[in-house]
């Protein structure tokens, strides 16, 4: 593979079979809510799919654009998979993705296929004149759109969205983790920088960078920045973690610690350039022999659908005043993320003095408004005044303990003005 001018025969990411079954009524989490989700079944579990492998088209923003999935060669309705994006670079191709060009399956979604082994969906979508420049959104609304087809068509694990690519690949990835912290659990960025834009950028999801220490199209210190927008966001210990020294022909790789439960910060650099399969010991890069393929997969495949911790702590969010406690009962506060038609609101619920059994959230919704999912709570109705009501795990809170549960709507300006009342028992 040539290691310049960014004509890589790139990767994508993979995934582990979710464990829960089709059609089982659970409470959706992701990476807003709690540490790790419970699994929700999307519309075309339990039924023939409607999708196969091979490029479709659909319509997105006026738009015909196109993506090429790769389903499990033992695809079976009754489970719910992993869904990974992988996102092409500058001047490359879904095709070049999904082929793993001159390394061939080994490299094929960056070496995820490989690495799955049937055990998740890959999509590699096509960007406007091979790039991803995401005028006004429109990438992100892509991105919605095929989800939306996939999960009419296919069995997803709606917690268990991971986006990941290279170069320009990887700031669509970083746009993603930005705009769609809800929606998507991990993004693993190789040699990435802010250049597809950063709609939000303040909710935590799982991140890893992976960049050359003597990379001159995107340099390392761009790579660096996007990864401290986590350190951050994730209420991580800063650090300057170590990088190898020129010369070295090796790696580094550091998760860093103090992380909220659930969403970890990983950070490997490489003395190399602008390539995604480097391999230690050489100069040369290869999407055979690459340790970048096993460290995105290892580090996707940690996040398992299970039930999170109702004690594990929950950060502010930027911007957000919570109110004290009060003596009995509970208050809550909330916090909105909106775009164009649609938002995703974050509440977070603090238990009084004499603690909760179990709580409600009562929210008037904005006229015009719809809830279309939530997690870590059940919403009993979807426009109007919305009671949410706590799930088994996360109902019983001691004096003073903070959760958290989200729901997104769709509605043009539709996240202002909403006011949370929490009534505990």
């Amino acid at each position: 593979m040539s290691t310049h001018g960014f004509h890589l025969r790139i990767i994508a990411v993979a995934a582990l079979l979710a464990l829960a079954a089709a059609g089982t009524t659970l409470a959706v989490g992701t990476a807003s809510a709690a540490d790790v989700a419970v699994a929700a079944a999307t519309a075309g579990c339990g039924r023939a799919p409607t999708l196969q492998s091979g490029t479709h088209t659909i319509q997105s923003g006026g738009k015909s654009r196109s993506f090429i999935l790769r389903v499990p060669a033992n695809y079976n309705s009754n489970n719910q998979y992993r869904l990974i994006f992988a996102f092409h670079w500058r001047g490359g191709t879904a095709a070049e993705v999904n082929s793993g060009g001159t390394s061939g399956s080994a490299w094929s979604y960056y070496g995820q296929q490989e690495q799955s082994n049937n055990s998740a969906i890959l999509v590699a979508p096509q960007g406007l004149g091979n790039g991803w420049s995401n005028t006004n959104g429109e990438d992100v609304t892509f991105v919605d759109d095929m989800i939306r087809r996939i999960d009419e068509g296919l069995c997803v694990d709606t917690t268990q969205r991971f986006a990941t690519g290279f170069s320009w690949g990887g700031g669509m990835s970083y746009a993603l983790a930005c705009a769609r912290p809800t929606v998507f659990r991990a993004v693993a960025v190789i040699s990435g920088a802010q250049i597809s834009g950063c709609s939000g950028g303040t909710q935590p999801i799982a991140y890893f960078g992976l960049h050359g220490i003597g990379d001159t199209v995107l340099t390392i210190s761009q790579g660096r920045s996007l990864r401290d927008t986590f350190v951050r966001n994730n209420g991580c210990t800063a650090q300057n973690p170590p990088e190898p020294a020129s010369g070295s022909r090796t790696h580094t790789a550091t998760t860093y610690s103090g992380c909220r439960a659930g969403y970890p910060v990983r950070w490997a650099a490489f003395d190399n350039g602008h390539m995604p399969g480097p391999v230690d010991g050489t100069y040369a890069e290869s999407g055979v022999t690459t340790w970048t393929k096993g460290e995105i997969w290892r580090f996707f495949a940690q996040f398992q659908t299970t039930p999170p911790s109702p004690t594990t702590p929950v950060p502010s969010t930027p911007g957000e005043t919570t109110p004290p406690p009060g003596p009995a009962g509970c208050s809550a506060s909330v916090s909105v993320n909106s775009w164009t038609g649609g938002f995703v609101a974050t509440v977070r619920v603090t238990a009084g003095s004499a603690g909760t059994s179990g709580w409600s959230v009562d929210m008037a919704l904005p006229g015009g408004a719809s809830v279309t999912s939530t997690w870590s709570a059940l919403a009993g109705g979807t426009t109007g005044t919305v009671r949410f009501t706590n799930v088994d795990y996360n109902g019983r809170l001691s004096a003073g303990q903070v959760t958290e549960f989200g729901f997104q709507g769709t509605g043009t300006g539709a996240g202002a003005g909403m006011t949370p009342t929490c009534l505990g028992r």
